[in-house]
């Protein structure tokens, strides 16, 4: 095993990180900015080095600085978590180079599956349904693009190569938009993320969000671990999470679970990772994969008694995979609600301290979160401040636990989006399961 890693990240990912560690034995170096000397994991680690102030540019997006702090504390391995740098292929490359283990795929992995349109033709090649769209960023042939749109179908969606996180989509409706609607995508992703490369894909009309979790050794073994529904989302940002999806069924599961699996044996990937797909009318359609630990995770543990971390931990240290894909088993339903620090309605957020937090408990219920009484949420970074997960035999069982979960949740001082989930999930539509991608912002403005 790794006998010393640096968490490159904050929040709650960088205490489940701390704790996956500590379980194994691992000593932790806790990279931090100045304005989150008092999180959890920072006061928990074995050291702790500050690495700037609080604007990420020069803090948890600094290359140099997280590499030094490694550097200095004589660590051998850097865990990037999620968002900032775990998708950053210069930071992967950097990593090695300097010397050091990066805990996720190599660079060449992430730099690939990174362009959304290079993605797309991979999984092509390897044999994973796309939606139909350009092969190759739209360039300056006005015509070409025209008729490209119209053999698509309206509507389209015009998205950034570079993008994620929701950012850098827009959907075109018309010919006489399309042009514009081009440009305007072009110039915001090349703000966002310095990369103006764009494509356009069909666009389909109701779908759900359906993602598959995989493991690779980067030694020619993958496996899948089941699918997440992640269709409750606002502009595109997640916001409940469960699995399994419900209305999947175990011959679609193995069917779509068994090409992702193979892609990643045949592209010899290392490490966690996820296969996000568009489902409608009983198709799969991919849109891009994601080369790091997700957020939502937890729920696709909780159905399977594999700790992911755990295992990218052991997978960086050089070890195969733990488990073959005839010793996962899914058992029951797991549901995740992301508590953040924001307005419920207008979605604002509302950093500040916390006053009084009393965490949610009983059968069930998981919490991965770094949050406590007194606690100071900083302006500066995304307002998630907790996941509660909810396990159950059954989806009603799940649904019931959280229900109870998110009633029992204390968090007074700042306002949360407690009561926003409490809301969606006594609804009818959400209870049956198999919810779209627009049902919330559908019943958001209802």
């Amino acid at each position: 095993m790794l006998n010393k890693i640096v968490i490159a990240n904050r929040g709650e990912i960088a205490l489940r990180i701390l704790r996956a560690c500590k379980e194994l034995g691992i000593k932790t170096v806790a990279v931090h900015s100045s304005a989150d000397r008092d999180l959890m994991h920072v006061r928990l680690a074995d050291e702790s080095v500050c690495i700037g102030p609080p604007p990420p540019n020069e803090s948890y997006l600094s290359i140099p600085a997280i590499v030094s702090a490694a550097e200095i504390t004589d660590a051998i391995a850097i865990h990037p978590g999620y968002g900032f740098l775990a998708e950053n292929a210069d930071f992967a490359e950097q990593v090695e180079k300097s010397g050091f283990i990066f805990i996720g795929p190599r660079p060449d992995t992430i730099r690939e599956m990174g362009d959304k349109v290079a993605a797309i033709n991979a999984m092509k090649r390897l044999g994973i349904p796309c939606v139909p769209g350009s092969s190759e960023p739209i360039n300056d042939d006005d015509a070409a693009t025209i008729r490209m749109a119209k053999e698509i179908g309206y509507p389209i969606i015009i998205k950034a190569a570079g993008g994620g996180g929701g950012r850098g989509m827009r959907v075109v409706h018309t010919e006489s938009h399309l042009l514009n609607a081009i440009a305007m995508t072009k110039t915001e992703a090349r703000a966002a993320f310095n990369n103006d490369k764009v494509y356009m894909e069909k666009y389909l009309q109701t779908p759900r969000h359906i993602e598959v979790q995989v493991i690779g050794d980067g030694q020619g073994n993958a496996i899948h671990l089941g699918e997440r529904d992640c269709s409750i989302q606002r502009r595109h940002q997640k916001i409940i999470e469960e699995a399994p999806a419900p209305g999947i069924t175990p011959e679609q599961r193995q069917a779509i679970g068994e090409r992702c699996a193979k892609a990643c044996r045949d592209m010899s990937y290392r490490g966690a990772g996820t296969f996000e797909f568009l489902y409608e009318n009983n198709e799969f359609y991919f849109i891009e994969m994601n080369t790091r630990i997700q957020v939502e995770h937890p729920v696709t543990e909780m159905i399977t008694g594999i700790d992911i971390v755990k295992e990218q931990l052991s997978i960086a240290a050089g070890n195969p995979l733990s488990f073959k894909q005839e010793d996962i088993q899914i058992r029951g339903h797991a549901i995740e609600c992301r508590i953040n620090a924001e307005d419920p309605r207008t979605f604002m957020p509302c950093p500040g301290t916390i006053t009084h937090f009393h965490a949610p408990a009983g059968p069930g219920i998981r919490l991965d979160s770094h949050i406590y009484s007194s606690y100071k949420v900083p302006p500066y970074y995304d307002s998630l401040i907790a996941k509660i997960i909810a396990y159950g035999e059954t989806r009603e069982f799940a649904l019931a636990r959280m229900r109870n979960a998110l009633d029992e949740t204390v968090v007074d001082g700042i306002k949360t989006n407690l009561t926003l989930h409490q809301d969606i999930l006594r609804g009818a539509t959400f209870q049956r399961g198999g919810t779209n991608i627009h049902y919330l912002e559908q019943w958001l403005n209802m």
